[in-house]
């Protein structure tokens, strides 16, 4: 596969509160870990301005256009590709929120949808002056409900074409030839895939020419909320066949652990979300969350998508995002912008593929397995 990636957006604030990564026992750089293991690409997540009115961080990664290029830079440097997300959002987006940049509230339509173009305009422009230019582009995250709510949010299709037939033009006045990605979650649902991407095919066909210059559909395949590995290959198939585009598992993790990881951060567990403790979702899952269950998680995966026709590869998703103090998914600021009760803490450290102490768990080595 083209892509064996991770999703590497914490990666900073890790290193900034002390994160150490280990292989056998020694202490190492995290891409010369990842690298051993056959990782060649990695997925940066980019946020308007994720910061409140008053300056206060939002957290989880602080993921701005400078700690973006900071990060991708280093990426560069090892000789990795780098796939850029643009969330168009000054915080996380998904198919429960996508939320206009704070300096877009109030926009007129027209100007939303020349905002959204001139912005990546200078993203891509920015990046390329400072050496940190993309090897791939992703116009939005997870648009599975649309983007830039409401005025993309689904069923208004045809706003949700005219809005990212706009990025991609901005993509395409800065590089002609880089890949662009549009990605959706819940990948073993094929009648989402159809719904959306029917719409979005006819409403570009007809007004928007600009938005048909994509090639890679991704997708996001949790076994938690998505599925099983079953439908996920069939709907993957399905999408390849039906749209005639490139396929990337743009985010994908499994859980190592059931064991509760609230005294590394030094929060009491009702003051972090954690997939540890939800035993309805893991009930779900038909491996079990153990090293030995990620491993064979992540062999199954990969042999699936070796079998895909026009499959480009992966990334797994914040494989490095162990838990520490301070590095949670969100901070009060954040929550309030979002409309979200909490809580703060980290949410994902039993499903890196490190332990909480960053020890290289052994699923890494089917990732080498399948360079």
């Amino acid at each position: 596969m083209k892509y064996n990636g991770v999703d590497l957006s914490t990666w900073l604030s890790e290193e900034q509160l002390g994160a150490k990564y280990y292989l056998n026992g020694e202490q190492k750089d995290l891409l010369e870990i990842l690298k051993q293991f056959g990782i060649n690409s990695v997925r940066l997540r980019l946020w308007h301005n994720p910061k409140s009115e008053t300056g206060e961080a939002y957290g989880a990664g602080d993921n701005d256009l400078a700690n973006t290029i900071l990060m991708a830079k280093r990426v560069k440097q090892a000789g990795m590709s780098f796939l850029l997300d643009i969330h168009y959002s000054d915080f996380w987006t998904d198919p429960g929120k996508q939320y206009k940049p704070k300096a877009w509230v109030g926009l007129s339509y027209e100007e939303l949808v020349a905002a959204l173009e001139n912005y990546t305009i200078e993203v891509m422009e920015t990046l390329i002056r400072e050496g940190a230019a993309p090897d791939l582009v992703q116009v939005g995250n997870e648009l599975s409900n649309g983007l830039l709510w409401p005025d993309g949010l689904v069923p208004e299709y045809e706003h949700i074409a005219e809005l990212v037939s706009a990025g991609i033009r901005g993509v395409r006045k800065v590089d002609k030839d880089i890949p662009i990605m549009i990605h959706l979650d819940n990948g073993g649902k094929q009648e989402l895939y159809r719904t959306w991407f029917d719409n979005y095919m006819n409403y570009c066909t007809e007004k928007y020419p600009d938005g048909l210059d994509y090639q890679i559909i991704g997708l996001s395949y949790y076994p938690f909320w998505h599925g099983t590995l079953a439908e996920l290959e069939a709907n993957m198939r399905m999408v390849a066949e039906r749209y005639q585009k490139q396929l990337v598992v743009a985010e994908v993790s499994m859980g190592y652990t059931m064991d509760d990881y609230s005294r590394y951060e030094n929060l009491l567990p009702t003051e972090r979300k954690g997939m540890a403790t939800r035993e309805e979702l893991v009930a779900k899952i038909e491996y079990p969350m153990t090293k030995d269950g990620q491993k064979d998680f992540m062999e199954d995966l990969l042999t699936r998508l070796e079998s895909i026709p026009g499959t480009l590869g992966y990334y797994y998703w914040e494989p490095a995002w162990i838990p520490l103090p301070g590095c949670g998914w969100a901070t009060e600021a954040s929550l309030a912008y979002i409309h979200d009760c909490g809580p703060c803490g980290n949410e994902w450290a039993n499903q890196a593929l490190f332990d909480y102490d960053g020890n290289a768990l052994p699923a890494l080595e089917v990732l080498r397995k399948h360079q």
